[in-house]
C-alpha cells in the first residue's frame, strides 16, 4: 500500500513539474512577445546609418548615437517642432492631472458620505454612462465647440478647448476613488464634525492625507489620458497650427507615408523619450498605485 502511494505522488510530483515547466515556458513566450516592439523601438532611436525603416531587429552596418534624440529638440520645420508639441503635452497633462484628480476626490468623497434623494440613481446614471466609449461623443463635442467660436474666435482649435474636454467627465470616474473612501471610518468625520471642522475641512485636512495612495493613484490615470490621446488631440488642435500639436498628432504626421522614410528613426527616439517620465513616475509610485487600486475595490 505504501509502495502504490509512493508511486501515486511521484506521478502527481511528475505531472505537477510538467505543467509548471509548460507554463513558464508559455509566460516566457508571452513576455518575449511583449517585449520586442520597445526593444525594436529602443533599437531604431540609436540608428543613425539611415532614416528610412528596418525591417530587422539589428541590421547590419549599424552606427550607434544620440544624433536622432538631438534631432528632436533641434529640428525646426514645417513638419517637426517636438520640443513645443512635448510643451503642449506636458502642461496639458499636468492641469488635467490636477483638476481631474480635485474633481474626481469631491465627487468620490460626497457621493460617499453624503445622503441625498436620487444619489443611487445619479451613481447607476454616471457608472452606465462611463461605460460608452469616449469617441461616440466626438461629433457632438466638435459641434458644441465650434458654437464658442462665435464668442471667442478659434476656440475650437485651442489647446484650452482641449483642457476643457479633458476635464468635463472627471466626475465619472468617481466609482474606485469613493469605494477607498468607504474604507475609512465615517468615526473620524462625525468626530471632527463635533468639534466643529466643515465638510470641508474634513475632506482637506482629514480624509486626504489619510487616502494617498487613492490620490496618487486618481494623478496618474488622470495624466496618462492625455499623455497619450490621439483621437481627441487631433479632433480638436489637429487643425490648428502646428506650434499646437501634441506629440501623439507629431508622431503621426510623422509616419504618415510622405514623411516615414526620413521621420521613421526620429518617431522612434521621440517615442522612447516621452515614454521615460511615464515609466519612471510609475516605478516610484507603483506601490501606492497598487494600494489605491486595491483599496478602491473593497466596497462599492
Amino acid at each position: 500500500m505504501a509502495l502504490r502511494l509512493h508511486k501515486v505522488n511521484r506521478a502527481a510530483r511528475a505531472k505537477r513539474i510538467i505543467v509548471d515547466a509548460l507554463i513558464y515556458v508559455l509566460l516566457a513566450v508571452i513576455c518575449i512577445i511583449w517585449v520586442f516592439p520597445f526593444v525594436y523601438l529602443l533599437a531604431q532611436a540609436f540608428r543613425v546609418d539611415t532614416q528610412g525603416i528596418s525591417l530587422t531587429m539589428f541590421p547590419k552596418n549599424w552606427q550607434y548615437g544620440f544624433d536622432n534624440f538631438i534631432r528632436l529638440f533641434t529640428e525646426n520645420t514645417s513638419t517637426s517642432n517636438f520640443g513645443r508639441w512635448y510643451l503642449n503635452t506636458l502642461v496639458i497633462s499636468i492641469i488635467v492631472a490636477v483638476i481631474n484628480t480635485i474633481v474626481t476626490l469631491a465627487t468620490a468623497y460626497t457621493l460617499s458620505r453624503l445622503r441625498f434623494k436620487g444619489r443611487t440613481l445619479l451613481m447607476r446614471f454616471m457608472l452606465i454612462l462611463g461605460m460608452f466609449p469616449g469617441f461616440l461623443s466626438m461629433i457632438c463635442i466638435y459641434r458644441l465647440l465650434k458654437l464658442f467660436d462665435n464668442v471667442v474666435p478659434s476656440f475650437s482649435t485651442s489647446i484650452f478647448a482641449l483642457i476643457v474636454v479633458y476635464i468635463s467627465g472627471s466626475m465619472m470616474g468617481y466609482y474606485i476613488s469613493k469605494g477607498f473612501f468607504d474604507t475609512i471610518s465615517r468615526s473620524l468625520d462625525e468626530a471632527a464634525m463635533i468639534d466643529g471642522a466643515s465638510r470641508n475641512t474634513i475632506f482637506w485636512r482629514i480624509i486626504l492625507p489619510l487616502s494617498k495612495p487613492i490620490v496618487v493613484y486618481t494623478i496618474l490615470t488622470a495624466a496618462i489620458g492625455p499623455w497619450g490621446d490621439f483621437m481627441m488631440s487631433n479632433l480638436i488642435v489637429g487643425r490648428a497650427s502646428i506650434d499646437n500639436w501634441t506629440v501623439a498628432i507629431g508622431f503621426q504626421e510623422w509616419l504618415s507615408s510622405s514623411n516615414v522614410g526620413t521621420h521613421f528613426t526620429l518617431f522612434c527616439a521621440g517615442a522612447t523619450f516621452v515614454s521615460i517620465p511615464i515609466v519612471v513616475l510609475f516605478f516610484i509610485l507603483q506601490r501606492y498605485y497598487v494600494e489605491g487600486v486595491t483599496g478602491g475595490a473593497v466596497k462599492g
